[in-house]
């Protein structure tokens, strides 16, 4: 706000509310650019899925690209006995 007001010409004794000085001059409240900017970009890491985890670990350990595990997946008996090859699931968090 010091910036601002003296942009304004203005000093505290001149008794004149920050908000007032902020709408004379276009400026936004700071709180609120902050929330704003914000909302536009997500926090931390996507989420691991389960099923990317399959993959990642199918691929890793038993060399089996995602291509083929999509087609594996219809079909019940051989998606089990690959599952049975791979670690369990990851805790969440």
């Amino acid at each position: 706000m010091s910036f601002l007001r003296r942009v304004a010409g203005l000093s505290l004794r001149d008794r004149v509310r920050s908000s007032v000085i902020r709408k004379e001059l276009g400026v936004d409240p700071l709180l609120l650019r902050v929330e704003r900017s914000q909302m536009r970009r997500p926090q931390g890491r996507p989420r691991t899925r389960w099923r990317d985890h399959v993959s990642r670990l199918a691929w890793e350990r038993l060399g089996i690209p995602r291509e083929v595990l999509d087609e594996v997946a219809g079909e019940g008996e051989v998606w089990a006995s690959l599952l049975r090859l791979l670690p369990p699931r990851p805790d969440p968090g």
